[in-house]
């Protein structure tokens, strides 16, 4: 089979992918998005049906186009996906789908990405696969001998299938508050947290972190680390999660030791009958198809100089969190760290 052959390729056409595209299309470089999904929307097609972004509307939007009002102050997922879907047009971005990149190895100065799709060359990789096809489930004794129901937020699709059980929530973020919220109007719930969870204000929602987010991205350029974020707690309380508190839902217990075939064993020794188990436990990094490349690592993950891989300027990464640029994995972020990555590589590709 032919391979095809451009200056840049964008593995992931998400809302990272698209925001590198925005950027590559601006500066003039060849490029293509390779894509996984059948359409346009990335990993929001396949977010649960009631989750909703932390930000309106108007303060969630890539480069260079806003989203469209909502009838909602926090729009839903299916209101993400349609606005992907129309960013992607809007500036005819180059992305095949669905195609599923398998490996990416070194060729000459530049690398082969080996893909269901035949093979392309690229003088520099993208990577914007972001972190859903990743969940990350912890290890607790018991869990192969429990016999109720095991989920993991990506796998969760609405309370239908928990209804009227007694259902255990892990997990102390944004995802286990909004889950619980939902499944606690239908079902007996539980909330284990392996520590207290934090609680935003009321007021505080995805406008002030973006800001409190570019405010530490500041100061890390000045040589200093404000702590961003995560300095001010870790639930927004959208309106789903606020009717939950007052509903007195959001009472988080200290995690449990372990499972047993029907329940769960308490941190005082007790135990707790339950039925099922929703593991908000987090994702990681979808990058299996960097492995034929050996990339330097460090702390576990991938070494990185700036948002490229150490030692390598034109493998660069995108989305995945603060460690590839500060609120890099929201909407209104990507924009920043996808003009600062696509500037990289106008300098070091010409």
């Amino acid at each position: 089979m032919t391979t095809a052959r451009t200056r840049v390729v964008v593995i992931g056409g998400g809302q990272a992918g698209l925001a590198a595209g925005y950027y590559l299309r601006r500066a003039g470089l060849e490029y293509m998005i390779l894509d996984d999904q059948p359409a346009a929307g990335g990993s929001w097609r396949d977010h649960w049906p009631s989750l909703h972004l932390f930000s309106p509307a108007a303060h969630s939007r890539l480069p260079g186009w806003p989203m469209s009002p909502s009838s909602q102050e926090f729009p839903p997922g299916s209101h993400v996906v349609g606005y992907l879907s129309a960013y992607e047009q809007r500036y005819e971005l180059p992305v095949r789908r669905p195609v599923s990149v398998t490996a990416v190895r070194r060729n000459g100065s530049g690398y082969r990405i080996d893909t269901t799709a035949g093979s392309w060359s690229a003088e520099a990789v993208i990577n914007a696969t972001g972190t859903w096809s990743r969940p990350f489930w912890p290890t607790y004794p018991g869990m192969r001998s429990f016999r109720g129901r095991q989920i993991h937020t990506a796998q969760y699709d609405g309370p239908g299938t928990v209804t009227g059980r007694r259902v255990a929530v892990v997990g102390g973020g944004n995802s286990a508050a909004q889950i619980l919220a939902e499944i606690s109007t239908f079902a007996d719930t539980l909330w284990f947290t392996t520590r207290p969870p934090r609680f935003l204000p009321d007021d505080v929602d995805g406008r002030v972190l973006f800001d409190v987010a570019t405010r530490r991205a500041r100061a890390l350029a000045a040589g200093d680390d404000t702590g961003g974020v995560a300095g001010l707690g870790d639930v927004v309380m959208v309106p789903s999660v606020r009717d939950a508190r007052d509903r007195g839902a959001l009472r988080a217990r200290t995690m449990f030791a372990a499972l047993t075939t029907d329940g769960v064993v308490t941190d005082d020794g007790g135990v707790e009958r339950i039925d099922a188990v929703v593991w908000c436990t987090g994702f990681r990094p979808a990058l299996r198809h960097l492995r034929p490349l050996h990339l330097p690592t460090a702390d576990g993950g991938i070494a990185m100089d700036g948002l490229h891989a150490a030692g390598e300027p034109t493998m660069v990464f995108l989305g995945y969190g603060d460690w590839t640029g500060p609120a890099s994995a929201t909407l209104i972020g990507v924009g920043r760290t996808a003009r600062y990555a696509v500037e990289h590589l106008t300098s070091t590709l010409t």
